[in-house]
């Protein structure tokens, strides 16, 4: 799948998806997002699988979008690669754990607020720098941040941009448990596999029941988000930021209003 960048395998009943473009900080390209849309819609209808575990590297879970590839075929619509992803991740019917170590910058961050189970490696950095990229936050976040961490911590994280420890991630309740980065990926597998041996129809029905009163207003907030964020990546502000980002200078601002 998109030149082996993501990798599944199955065994155990728990399908591993795994990043597998370490060479480029595991960058997400539309590719990728058509594959992992692919994997986890197949997923939900396949009778073999009872949990899926996302993974990337120990010193890299994920980059966040890979810019060139993102501005030179941007998302234009709700059947858009990146969104076929957050729509069949967002709506899996089967556990999902995740095991994240080294980085994970923007969705790489927010894809974690939508699996059951979060494994992070203590010393990963994570940081979700929309605003400062001159974008909005998706994949709901604006919406489960705030239920999640409450109201100021939410704006900190995303009106500031700045990055912060999987101590924080564990001190606001975004992860499950820390880590060393070694052992993240041996612990998230042994968790999928423990899940897997439960009655399979009642841990999903366990998760739907967690995510039913709010799945809604998730996949609504996913559409406005993106509507905004689609936008937004054609206004002067986000071009001035992406491209002092790629001349690696900071950007300016100061002529906005």
């Amino acid at each position: 799948m998109s030149e082996a960048h993501i990798v599944t395998t199955l065994e155990d009943k728990v399908l591993t998806v795994r990043f597998n473009r370490a060479d480029k900080k595991n960058a997400l390209t539309g590719a990728m997002y058509s594959a992992l849309a692919e994997a986890f819609t197949g997923a939900n209808s396949n009778p073999d699988v009872r949990v899926v575990l996302i993974l990337g590297q120990p010193d890299c879970f994920t980059a966040g979008n890979d810019l060139a590839d993102f501005l030179a075929v941007p998302p234009k619509g709700p059947d858009s690669p990146v969104m076929r992803f957050m729509r069949s991740l967002a709506n899996l019917e089967k556990p999902v754990v995740a095991g994240a170590s080294g980085i994970a910058v923007g969705v790489g961050v927010t894809l974690l607020l939508h699996c059951d189970l979060v494994y992070c490696g203590d010393q990963t950095k994570l940081n979700m720098p929309f605003v400062s990229l001159g974008i909005c936050p998706e994949f709901a976040s604006s919406y489960l941040l705030p239920r999640l961490l409450g109201q100021a911590r939410a704006a900190e994280l995303l009106l500031l941009g700045e990055g912060f420890s999987a101590q924080k991630a564990l001190d606001y309740g975004l992860v499950n448990e820390l880590l060393p980065n070694a052992a993240v990926e041996a612990t998230a597998l042994a968790k999928a596999r423990q899940i897997a041996a439960m009655p399979p129809r009642a841990s999903r029905i366990a998760k739907m029941l967690l995510k039913k009163w709010s799945r809604s207003s998730v996949n609504e907030a996913i559409e406005f988000e993106a509507e905004h964020f689609m936008a937004m990546l054609h206004d002067p502000e986000a071009r001035e930021a992406l491209t002092a980002f790629t001349q690696k200078r900071k950007p300016d601002f100061s002529g906005f209003n």
